[in-house]
C-alpha cells in the first residue's frame, strides 16, 4: 500500500502489512501526519476513485406510530377484547377434550404458531390424541372446495386456523356444530362465516401470526411463556427477517435470545422454510421436526431438513440471474424464472436489496414452472423505496394496474392476486391474465422521452486558424 514505512515516535513501526491500523497511543487529531499518510494510502487502495455513496438508512420496521384506543393507550398486537375471545376459546378447546383440527400455513411463521397452539392446548390438559393438523396440498389454499373437504372427512369439533391469509367466504367447514378460530396478519377485513377472527394486520409494528399467537397463549399456563418464547422468535424472524430490533412494543425476548442464539434461530428457520419450497413440498416434515423439537438446535440436526435446504439453495443459484426488465415508468422491475421449486419469494428478496434506483419501488419475481398453466409471482418493495412518504403499497399497486383492464382483468385474476401485506405480497394467476398484467404495466418498453429528458448537446470544440506562419509543416514543406 505505501511506498516506504512511517514512524511515529514512541510506538511501533507501520507498515504495509498492518493495513491501516492506528497506533494506539495516537488517533488521526494527534497526529497529522500519519492522518494525511492514511488518506493517501486510502486514496491509493480505491484506486484514485471517490469512496461509494452509502445507501439510504431504511427505518426499523418497530419505528411506527401505533394505533391508539380511547384512552390514548396503544393497541398492540390486536384489539384486546379479540385477543380475550380467543383465550377462551383455547381454553374451551382443551375443556370440553373435543377433536381439535389445526391448519397452519406451510412456513416458519405460520407453523410456529400452530405449534404454540399445539402446545398451549397439551399444557391446558387437551390428550394430544385428539389433536389434528391438516396441511393443504402444494399450489392450493384452504378455501378451496378439495380443502374444505379434507378437513370436514377429519370431523373436527374445533379449528384452529393460522397465518392463511383470510377471504370472504362460507365457513371453513360446513358442519354449523364445528367452532372456527382464525389468527392471522395479512391484510384483509373480511373472513369466512362463523369464525371468530383475530388479526394484527391493522396495528402497527404489525406483529407475525406466530407472535400475535404467543401474544394470546402465553397468559393461560405459567409454564408457557419459557416454553413457547424459541417458537415465537423463529416465526418472527421468518417473516420479518434477522435484522429485527425486538424493541417495545414487541416483548422484551433478551432471556430467550441468551438460551437460544440469535443464529441458531435463524439457521432453523431456513431449515423449517426449505421442504415447502422443494418440488416434493414436504411440509410434514418441517411439520414434525418443529413439534418434536425442545430448542433451535434440534433442527439443526435433521437430515432431511438439510437436504431439503441444500436442494433449494442450488435452485436459487441457478435462477437468480436473470436479469430484470423494467416497466416503463421504472417503478417496477420483473425477472421470469421456470421452476418446479417455489424460490420466488427468496430471489425477490435478494433483487429487492440489490437494485439501486431513485425511481424503482416494487421487485417482482414470476415464477412460469411451478404449476402449470398459472403464473406464481412474489413482490418485494425495494430497498431503495421503503422511506418513501407515503410508503408504497404493493397490494393497492397492483390492483390499480389490473383497473386499467376494459375487459375485467382484476376479476380473471381471481381471489389469489394481491394477496399477503402491503409490503410483501404475490399471488397466484393464470398465466395469459398475468401477461395482460405486464402488457398494463408496460414491462419491458422503454420510457418516452420528453424535453426535459433530452440530453443536452455538447458545444463543439472550434479550432481557430493560427496567424502564425512559420509553423513545422511549412518548414518541412520549404526544405523538400
Amino acid at each position: 500500500m505505501f511506498a516506504s514505512k512511517i514512524v511515529v515516535p514512541a510506538t511501533r513501526t507501520f507498515t504495509a502489512s498492518r493495513r491501516f491500523q492506528v497506533p494506539r497511543p495516537y488517533s488521526f487529531s494527534r497526529s497529522i501526519g500519519f492522518a494525511r499518510s492514511y488518506a493517501q494510502g486510502m486514496k491509493r487502495a480505491t484506486n484514485g476513485k471517490a469512496a461509494p455513496k452509502p445507501r439510504p438508512k431504511v427505518p426499523d420496521y418497530t419505528d411506527v406510530e401505533p394505533v391508539r384506543d380511547d384512552h390514548g393507550e396503544p393497541i398492540w398486537p390486536a384489539p384486546a377484547e379479540a385477543m380475550n375471545k380467543a383465550r377462551n376459546f383455547i381454553k374451551k378447546c382443551a375443556e370440553s377434550n373435543g377433536k381439535v383440527l389445526i391448519v397452519p400455513d406451510k412456513d416458519a411463521d405460520g407453523l410456529s404458531s400452530g405449534v404454540i397452539i399445539y402446545r398451549t392446548l397439551t399444557n391446558l390438559g387437551l390428550d394430544p390424541s385428539n389433536i389434528d393438523v391438516f396441511l393443504h396440498k402444494r399450489g392450493s389454499s384452504i378455501h378451496q372446495p378439495e380443502s374444505r373437504e379434507a378437513m370436514s372427512n377429519k370431523d373436527p369439533r374445533f379449528i384452529v386456523v393460522l397465518d392463511q391469509g383470510s377471504v370472504a367466504g362460507p365457513p371453513v367447514v360446513d358442519n354449523p356444530e364445528t367452532e372456527t378460530l382464525i389468527i392471522d396478519h395479512h391484510l384483509s377485513d373480511v373472513f369466512p362465516d362463523r369464525a371468530l377472527a383475530v388479526s394484527a394486520c391493522h396495528y402497527p409494528p404489525v406483529a407475525t401470526s406466530s407472535l400475535l399467537t404467543f401474544e394470546i397463549c402465553k397468559t393461560l399456563h405459567p409454564e408457557l411463556p419459557d416454553l413457547l418464547a424459541y417458537l415465537a422468535c423463529i416465526g418472527t424472524h421468518g417473516d420479518l427477517g434477522n435484522t429485527l430490533k425486538w424493541i417495545p412494543p414487541f416483548p422484551d425476548m433478551s432471556a430467550t435470545f441468551k438460551q437460544h442464539t440469535k443464529k441458531s434461530i435463524n439457521d432453523a428457520v431456513s431449515l423449517l422454510n426449505a421442504p415447502r419450497r422443494t418440488a416434493k413440498y414436504d411440509v410434514i416434515t418441517a411439520w414434525t421436526a418443529l413439534l418434536e423439537s425442545e430448542a433451535p438446535v434440534d433442527l439443526l440436526k435433521n437430515g432431511r431438513l438439510q437436504a431439503a435446504r441444500a436442494e433449494i439453495n442450488e435452485e436459487v443459484e441457478m435462477n437468480t440471474h436473470t436479469p430484470p426488465k423494467f416497466s416503463q415508468d421504472g417503478r417496477i422491475a420483473v425477472l421470469k424464472i421456470n421452476s418446479k421449486a417455489q424460490v420466488h419469494p427468496v430471489i425477490a428478496t435478494r433483487w429487492a436489496g440489490y437494485l439501486n434506483s431513485k425511481k424503482l419501488e416494487i421487485v417482482m419475481v414470476a415464477n412460469y414452472g411451478y404449476l402449470d398453466g398459472m403464473v406464481n409471482f412474489s413482490c418485494r418493495i425495494a430497498r431503495t423505496a421503503r422511506s418513501k412518504d407515503p410508503p408504497v403499497n404493493i397490494i393497492e399497486s397492483l390492483k390499480a394496474a389490473a383497473d386499467l383492464s376494459t375487459d375485467g382483468l382484476r376479476e380473471r385474476m381471481g381471489e389469489s392476486f394481491a394477496r399477503g401485506h402491503k409490503e410483501a405480497s404475490g399471488g397466484v394467476v393464470p398465466t395469459e391474465a398475468f401477461e395482460e398484467l405486464m402488457s398494463l404495466l408496460k414491462i419491458g418498453e422503454k420510457p418516452e422521452k420528453n424535453d426535459e429528458d433530452e440530453p443536452k448537446t455538447k458545444k463543439t470544440k472550434t479550432i481557430e486558424r493560427s496567424p502564425q506562419k512559420n509553423t513545422l509543416g511549412n518548414y518541412f514543406v520549404k526544405k523538400s
